[in-house]
Parts: structure tokens; sequence; C-alpha cells
């Protein structure tokens, strides 16, 4: 037999390393350049000019005038910059979970009705909108007038349901034969006896709080055991005498309307008509005292304040919520979906309720799903910042600081200060590595 064939060395021994991993090496020299140029060197700049005050000099390093650790010292001393870390606590401690339960709650709910694609696009639409128009969107919403901003206009229809508005909010007695105040009612100081009228002038009206109901005021003919009166807006164009019912006055319509007896207890009450009449009847006695309630003069609904400072924080959070619900509901829908329904019917066989079965089967089946939303939402509001300067106006931007806003703010907001700006950059970088280390350790214990 002739011996097997070995075979022969190429010239010059075996390839090298680089020769090896020429083709690997290729593909990643470009992206190791871009990299280094586009994250490593900005960071590194950044703890640098960290070091750095206000009026260092720039160029491939920041030189000049160093100022140690005196801009980290800002971070804690500086009033907004103190506000802007508390702000960021909340935010964090608030907003993920509030969105994570949110979502997980629509995902739940959007299997059980039959609408569910109708809901899922209306939920998730915010998330085409950016959160710079999102916060113009808000803010017009959150405007105080309730003739203006939805929010309040909706909250202003329910309160008006169990708490209506007075026909008057703004009147005053024309003669100081009345007495009292719009918390307390206004009060006929002179008694009435039954056969007699009692003239309640007010002023102060404007045209167009008075009823378009309003008639012509007239004082109804007393009768024998009957108390009778008008209310009217005491006001003649040209000129009148107050306290007189004359042409050209209106009666006020809706006016509550309380006969007093003479230890202070209501003892009838009338509503008057559209000529501001009233009557009461079956009135025995003497010594009453006629008043209009201070219902009369509750003011309507004026708004909350959701732009002001206490609640300017809250107000962008609610917004913010608004927009990544329909993230996490499509995102926790489609763990739902994975979900072994043989599993759910068992539990539901032997006897689990349905919050048993969300508590004890589902969450904990979507457990690493919620983890996902959760963690994207730490790191997402860490870096919230368009939708803060969007929403909140010049008089409460202060109020809404975070610490992203601020280290625009501070670098290129008009401050120009890149000392602070890089010092807040790098403490927000801080802030992130416990985040993406989590997330790091989720991704390995998936593998």
């Amino acid at each position: 037999m002739e011996p097997p064939v070995m075979p022969v060395a190429p010239p010059g021994g075996e390839p090298g390393v680089l020769r090896r991993n020429a083709v690997t090496l290729g593909f990643l020299i470009p992206a190791a350049v871009i990299l280094g140029v586009m994250v490593v060197y900005p960071t590194i700049y950044t703890i640098v000019r960290s070091f750095y005050g206000k009026d260092a000099h720039e160029g491939f390093l920041p030189s000049g005038q160093f100022a140690g650790i005196d801009n980290y010292k800002s971070l804690f001393t500086t009033n907004i910059l103190v506000t802007a870390i508390k702000n960021s606590a909340i935010w964090i401690l608030v907003a993920p979970a509030l969105v994570t339960s949110i979502g997980l709650v629509f995902a739940v709910l959007t299997e059980r009705i039959r609408w569910a694609v109708a809901f899922k696009t209306i939920v998730f639409m915010p998330m085409a909108i950016s959160l710079f128009a999102t916060g113009v969107i808000w803010h017009l919403m959150y405007i105080k007038d309730p003739g203006q901003g939805a929010v309040n206009a909706g909250i202003g229809a329910l309160k008006s349901w169990w708490s209506p508005p007075g026909a008057l909010s703004t009147a005053s007695p024309s003669t100081s034969a009345l007495t009292g105040s719009p918390q307390t009612g206004y009060v006929l100081h002179k008694a009435i006896n039954p056969g007699t009228t009692a003239l309640l002038g007010l002023t102060a009206i404007p045209p167009a709080d008075v009823s378009k109901s309003a008639k012509q005021a007239a004082a109804p003919t007393p009768k024998p055991n009957e108390v009778t009166g008008v209310v009217w807006r005491d006001f003649k164009p040209g000129g009148g005498t107050p306290g007189k019912v004359e042409p050209q006055e209106l009666g006020l319509p809706g006016v509550k309307v309380n006969l007093i007896d003479s230890s202070g207890k209501s003892v009838q009450s009338a509503t008057t008509d559209d000529t501001g009449a009233f009557t009461f009847n079956k009135v025995s006695g003497s010594n009453y005292k006629v008043g209009i309630a201070a219902s009369t003069f509750a003011a309507p609904f004026g708004g909350i304040s959701w732009l002001g400072s206490k609640l300017i924080t809250p107000s962008v959070i609610l917004a913010y919520i608004w927009v990544w619900a329909g993230f996490a509901m499509v995102v926790i829908g489609a763990g739902l979906a994975a979900i072994s329904r043989e599993v759910l019917e068992a539990a539901r066989t032997d006897g689990a309720t349905e919050w048993q079965v969300f508590r004890r089967i589902t969450v904990p089946m979507l457990a690493p799903v919620l983890s996902v939303v959760f963690i994207t939402m730490l790191i997402n509001v860490l870096k919230v910042f368009d939708i803060i300067i969007s929403i909140a106006p010049g008089s409460t931007q202060s109020d809404a600081a975070v610490i992203a806003e601020q280290m625009w703010r501070q670098s290129f907001g008009g401050v120009n200060d890149f000392g602070l700006g890089s010092a807040i950059a790098v403490f927000l970088f801080l802030l992130v590595i416990p985040v993406l280390l989590l997330n790091v350790r989720r991704f390995r214990r998936e593998v």
C-alpha cells in the first residue's frame, strides 16, 4: 500500500492573528471609531469638564479655571437644582409604577371586551405624538378657566350636579336696607308682618348674569296672612331711585328667599319667578325678616390651578402616563398572550376567583414582562425633558424642574455654565448606571 498523503504547511508558517481576524476587524474598527468619537470621548470630556468653572477654556480637553468639586456642591446647595432632584425622585417613585400598573390593567381588560382593537388603538395613539406636542395639548387642557381648559370644564360639569352655582354670584345690595354678605346671605333689616311687601334690590349685576327669561320687575299685591316681595336688578339706564321698583328694571328669577322668624330660624322658603316676585303663604304672627339665601350668591366653579406651583409636577406626570400607558399595555398584552390558558382554566376549575387568578397566577407569570416595562420607564423618566418645557408655564418652570431639564438649561438655556451642566450630566449618568446594571442582570438571567 502507498503511504497516506500528508498535508504540506503553506510557505511562511501559520497565518497570524491579524490575518485570521481580518474580516472581523474590518467590521469592528469602523464601529469602534464611531463609538469612541460619539460616545467615549464626549463622556470623558464631560467628566473632565465638570471639574472646571464656567469660564474655562474649551479645547480637545478643557483648561483654565479649575473648580474642583464646586460644581457638585452646587448640585445640592442651589435651590432650583435641589428642587430638580426632589422632582426627579417623585418621577422615579410614581411614574414607572403607575404606567406599569395601568398597562397591566388595560392589557387584562382588553382580553374581555369585544371592541379590544378599537380600545387598544385609542390608548396607544398618544405614542404617535411627540412629547413636546403632548405637552402643548395638555397645557391647553390644564388652563384654569373652565371656559377654556377641558379638564376644569369636565370637573365643573360634574361639580354642578351636586353643588350648582347660584343665580347671582357678583350681586350686592343696592341700599343699606339689606345687610349681610355673599357667604351668609343678605337679610332685610326692617321687620316684615303679614300683608306687607319686601323690596330686595340688588345691584352690581352684569347684564350677562341676568337670566334671559327675566321680565319687568313687579311687586305683587300683598294679601292678609301672606308676605310678598320682589328681588330685582335695581339699576335703570339713565339713572333712577335706589330701593324703588321702576320701569326698565328687570326682576331676578331663580333667587331663593327665606322667611325668618324672630328667633332667627327660617320657617319658609320661596323662589322668585320671572318678574322677581315671591310669596310666603299662611304666615301668622309678626316681626319676620326676609333674606336672600347664601346659595344664590354661590360662585361658579372657578377651576383648579393645575399649572400652579403646587400641582405642576403631578400634572406633567399625568400627561406622561397618558402617553406611555399604551406602550405598557401593548408589551404586557404580548406577554399575556403567551401565558398558557390551561393554567388559568385549571385555577378557575379549582374554585379560584378572578381576583385570585389575576393576583396569584397572571401577575407572577407576567413578572419578566412587567420588569421590562418598569425598568424601561425608570430609564425614560430620568431623561424626561421636553414635556416639562411645553406644559409648565414660565412662572412654574422652576417648580417643575427635573435633572435632565436643568442639565440643558444650565448649559444651553442662557446660563451657559457648561461646568455645572457637565456635573449635572455626570450625576444623571451615575443615577442611570444602577438601572442599566439591573437590566443587564435581567438579560443574563433570561439567557
